[in-house]
């Protein structure tokens, strides 16, 4: 097999350019090699080289040149960015100089050029040095002027790498050779007793994780740096509880397959978010399952502009559904998410629609038209606070949005409807609460009787969703406070929304009509530390840099939510973090009649809603 010439991209002009003098530079060295091994093995006397030898020189030297520039373009010299040179530039230089100079002395046997023997080994001696001193001394110029520029920096971020390996030295690297960073790095943190003391790229290993207070005071570091992208989740959590408390500016690089897909560089650093606070693994799903029952099928995803219903048309997407409709009343939203679709998934057979789940004729027509085999309910009022002030609206939005998709897909031949529900409907305090509670009983109800299997999955809040505390804490901090805190000791249980929508997947998996599926939501989270951590990670002191505010709690709001009624009792699943609620009994006919007669009353739009929710919820109090 011919090994392939690894040729430059002849298109773009400045490579072009830089390649004609590479190989124009590759030519003088050459040619000064020829003659330097000639003069060298002569004593620097030019009149006591052999005519004989210097004829030899002039006829072969024109293939020597040819051989040596085509050696050189096979092992990808003409290709590699000299700028960031290495050892495997190194070794394939080194490599292609040896096999040009073996090549000469087998050339010029077959050609009968008769040179000195010891003439070979003076030419390899200086054409390898050369040709390396060539390449390299321009990362050695680049390296020394990136130095001055640092130097001279009126302002540097003294920065700290923790991690010393391979993402660490990336990182360095980068930082120490670019032009449009001001970061310094003075300093690097690895748990590895060994590495302490030593350098890294020219920066000081000053200690381990423990160290990182007092290094942060003696380097007056502003900025800290997180490379350890195969770090455990706990691990990084207490390593993040060290940093936050610096009041340094906090950044990480996301994960390991950055590594594996050699995308390590500083454009890969993010921001350090809430959830790398949660110190846990994330939660795991059996995509087999899910696949098995989304795979070729037709699924409807009601609200599906929103965080939860967006994140579950982005999951379902990837599973290769035959047809995925996206339903919702707020235009923005739905053209985001349709964008983002046709540009992640171009074959992904896609319908985007603008509806409300209120409209009964409209819901019943999409239903007929696309006749979808799942769907996901997550169309919702949610905001507890405004819910309260347009009760009316949670009931017509929420109960009868909910009536209306759950029986048209019963008559329209829907295999599986999951109506995605919330934390607040048990034992509700707010309106919210108690509306979702009634879409729990309405498909608890219409599964008795139907060929759909209708199930609900109950959850908590999800971090950074729309109306949650985080983008709200951002927003003031960003604003320089105050971040505002309903009680001090107000609770939350929290889940990523990319881990509940896949438990909310996983759950519709085992669904067999009748369930309410209840999430493990893992351990509730103080709402003040939230406030209080984010803060830290923006790199403020909460009451010094930004006050922190207690409002007292609003109306209809709980110090703590619960996930499970009293007389609900739990039921495991094959998932460790899914179980089941034992559904409760409900008489047919009679709710049914509730629900008509609370109908009536939301569409009076008057004041006296409440009461009749406080009938079919046993245990909303208000």
């Amino acid at each position: 097999m011919i090994p392939k010439i690894n040729l430059p991209n002849w298109k773009n002009p400045k490579k072009r350019i830089r390649v004609s003098l590479l190989i124009l530079f590759d030519i003088a060295v050459i040619l000064m090699a020829e003659y330097g091994a000639l003069l060298i093995r002569f004593e620097f006397r030019p009149e006591l080289i052999k005519p004989e030898f210097l004829d030899a020189l002039g006829h072969y030297s024109v293939i020597n040149i040819v051989l040596t520039l085509v050696i050189f373009a096979l092992f990808s010299l003409y290709e590699s960015l000299w700028r960031y040179a290495s050892v495997t530039e190194l070794l394939n230089l080194t490599l292609a100089c040896i096999i040009s100079s073996m090549a000469q002395v087998v050339v010029t046997y077959m050609l009968q050029y008769h040179m000195p023997r010891s003439y070979y080994i003076l030419y390899l001696l200086l054409l390898l040095p050369m040709m390396a001193g060539g390449r390299f001394s321009y990362r050695l110029l680049r390296i020394l002027r990136q130095k001055l520029y640092t130097d001279n920096l009126k302002q540097p971020i003294y920065t700290m790498v923790i991690g010393a390996g391979d993402a660490g030295t990336v990182i360095i690297r980068e930082m120490k050779a670019s032009y449009h960073l001001s970061n310094q790095v003075v300093c690097a943190i690895d748990d590895n007793p060994e590495k302490k003391g030593s350098r890294i790229l020219g920066v000081p290993i000053v200690g381990n994780r423990k160290d990182i207070p007092a290094a942060v005071k003696k380097y007056k570091i502003q900025e800290i740096v997180v490379a350890i992208p195969t770090m455990k989740p706990q691990d990084k959590k207490e390593l993040l509880e060290i940093c936050k408390d610096t009041g340094c500016k906090l950044r990480l690089l996301p994960g390991v397959y950055q590594l594996i897909n050699e995308e390590v560089s500083v454009s890969s650093l993010r921001e350090v978010e809430i959830e790398d606070l949660l110190g846990r693994d994330p939660v795991q799903v059996d995509l087999d399952s899910v696949l098995q029952y989304v795979q070729g099928q037709r699924v409807l995803v009601t609200g599906g502009g929103g965080s939860i219903g967006s994140e579950l048309c982005r999951q379902i997407a990837s599973h290769r559904p035959g047809l995925l409709v996206i339903l919702d009343i707020y235009e923005n939203a739905a053209y985001d998410i349709q964008q983002e679709l046709k540009h992640q998934y171009p074959d992904l057979n896609l319908v985007v629609l603008i509806a409300s789940v209120r409209n009964t004729h409209r819901i019943n027509s999409i239903f007929e038209k696309y006749r979808p085999q799942l769907v996901y309910h997550a169309a919702a009022h949610k905001h507890v606070p405004l819910m309260e002030d347009s009760p009316n609206e949670a009931i017509k939005n929420n109960v009868f949005g909910t009536l209306n998709t759950a029986r048209a897909a019963e008559a329209n031949g829907c295999r599986r409807f999951i109506l995605i529900s919330t934390d607040k409907a048990v034992n509700p305090t707010n309106i919210m609460g108690a509306s979702k509670r009634i879409c729990e009983m309405i498909i608890q109800c219409l599964n008795q009787s139907s060929r759909t299997e209708f199930a609900a999955v109950r959850f908590g809040n999800v971090l950074g969703s729309n109306g949650s505390v985080i983008p709200l804490f951002k927003k003031q901090i960003e604003q320089g406070g105050p971040v505002t805190v309903t009680d001090k000791n107000i609770i939350r249980y929290f889940m990523t929304i990319p881990e509940a929508v896949s438990l909310v997947l996983q759950a519709g998996a085992y669904a067999r009509g009748g369930e309410i599926f209840v999430l493990d939501m893992g351990e509730p989270v103080r709402i003040d530390d939230l406030a209080r951590n984010l803060i830290k990670l923006s790199g403020l002191q909460p009451d010094v840099d930004i006050p922190i505010v207690y409002t007292g709690l609003r109306p209809g709001e709980k110090l703590y939510e619960e996930l499970l009624m009293d007389e609900e009792g739990l039921k495991k699943t094959a998932h460790e973090k899914i179980f089941i609620g034992k559904p409760i009994a409900l008489n047919y006919e009679e709710f049914m009649k509730q629900l008509a007669a609370l109908k009536l009353e939301a569409y009076k739009d008057g004041d006296g809603i409440r009461k009749p929710v406080a009938e079919i919820v046993k245990t909303y109090r208000y």
